[in-house]
């Protein structure tokens, strides 16, 4: 059937219409140009059954008005289904992009709490105060086994810094027979809070069947801090162990520190007590430079 104004009117010709074909309304005058079909995103396929709610065949026209009824009427109706169209092809749109772009996924933002990567964390750790109790660096004997070394990778899940330091007495002779090492370890995690299993695995320590690990918490660094002692006196050697760790927001910090001295030895070594102050307050001098790289 032919419309009045078939020249003008933009349901003539076949449109892309998600919705499938319009009847056009009882008793309504020539329809004007409606902006909403020229509007319609074209890629939005169309949905076995109508589609987005509607039944099948479309969005139904208008019924009649009652007798008297001004002429027109329908197509104003018409015209307020169309805009309801429009927004839910729009809804629709917008949700798609939010999916693609992770706009809905409950995936939270890390907490880096300001701390960047370097890829030299040898650089950025605090040595003075191990030098302040008379340590300083061991010579290195080659180029294949240097002092102190440092290791970084950049992952999609995470960012990993390390640095190993050989130590050595100021005052040891060249008969004592000691080992001190200092390893430091950074982690800025991306994808997954390390906030619910951070104090357990090192509560762990102290779990141990005959452990000889004490364990404790330590307030004032950050958003929470844990010290693990071990210490073995007698025999031949003295040795100790004692690694600080610190979790602030999504990263994580540890300091470890192992020594080792034969009772021959004629250099005085540390206190568990004395070596926990050291990290403290390296671990403190440490994260304020890394959270001054911010080179990620």
């Amino acid at each position: 059937m032919s419309i009045s104004g078939e020249q003008n009117n933009p349901y003539a010709q076949p449109q892309a219409n998600p919705y499938g074909p319009v009847p056009a309304p009882q008793n309504a005058a020539a329809p004007q140009q409606n902006p909403y079909a020229q509007q319609l995103p074209q890629q939005v396929p169309p949905v076995p059954g109508g589609g987005y709610g509607y039944p099948a065949g479309g969005i139904p026209s208008p019924p009649p008005g009652p007798p008297g009824a001004r002429e027109g009427a329908g197509r104003g109706k018409a015209g307020w289904l169309w805009a309801i169209g429009g927004a839910v092809a729009a809804s629709a749109i917008w949700a798609s992009v939010l999916f693609a772009t992770g706009g809905f996924s409950g995936e939270a933002d890390p907490d880096l709490a300001g701390y960047g990567y370097t890829d030299d964390l040898c650089a950025n750790t605090s040595l003075t105060p191990f030098e302040n109790a008379h340590f300083k660096i061991k010579a290195s004997t080659s180029a294949k086994d240097a002092n102190p070394q440092h290791t970084g990778a950049r992952q999609n899940t995470m960012d990993t810094m390390s640095c190993n330091v050989s130590l050595e007495p100021q005052n040891a002779g060249s008969s004592d027979y000691s080992s001190t090492w200092m390893y430091s370890t950074v982690t800025l995690h991306k994808k997954s809070d390390p906030a619910p299993e951070f104090a357990d695995s090192y509560r762990s320590y102290e779990k141990q069947e005959a452990s000889r690990y004490t364990v404790e918490a330590v307030p004032g660094i950050a958003d929470e801090a844990y010290l693990v002692t071990r210490q073995d006196t007698g025999g031949n050697s003295d040795s100790s162990y004692v690694i600080l760790a610190v979790r602030d927001g999504w990263m994580t910090f540890q300091s470890t520190w192992s020594s080792y001295a034969s009772s021959s030895s004629t250099a005085k070594q540390p206190t568990p007590s004395e070596v926990a102050t050291m990290l403290k307050t390296s671990a403190t001098e440490t994260l304020k430079r890394l959270q001054g790289t911010r080179s990620r």
